[in-house]
């Protein structure tokens, strides 16, 4: 199945631990980066939906460690699904190493949208996903 927005990074050193390893916390940072850098290509920018009063916020977050990335290594990080139920988005996530296809992790991440402050349907978003990238939410 292919993904429905992929982002090609580098590692760089600065994000390994001391054996060499990217730390796991900036493998949230690149499926962030990457949920990101999907909506603006859906013509959205967090900056300027904020200033409307709309936040797309994470609730939760589970990641699976598969195989490590180190310093200085391609990667793709790809958005490969996405459901909604309620109000709430569920973003499935991977990161796969260029040189040799591993799958380094997978995530799953739920996003709630606030308008003012309070939970919200995600309407701007269904109408952008369903507009760039034929994603349609019952």
């Amino acid at each position: 199945m292919d993904p429905v927005f992929a982002y090609r990074m580098k590692v760089r050193d600065y994000e390994c631990d001391t054996q060499g390893h990217v730390n796991n916390a900036n493998y949230q940072h690149y499926f962030e980066v990457t949920r990101h850098e999907m909506l603006e290509k859906a013509g959205l920018s967090f900056h300027e939906l904020h200033l409307q009063g709309i936040d797309a916020v994470v609730s939760r977050v589970e990641i699976r460690y598969k195989a490590p990335l180190i310093g200085m290594e391609a990667f793709e990080c790809s958005v490969l699904r996405i459901e909604r139920t309620g109000v709430k988005y569920v973003f499935h996530q991977e990161i796969v190493r260029l040189s040799d296809n591993a799958v380094c992790a997978k995530a799953k991440i739920e996003v709630v949208n606030l308008v003012n402050g309070k939970l919200a349907q995600p309407e701007v978003f269904d109408k952008a996903f369903a507009e760039v990238y034929l994603i349609h939410f019952d």
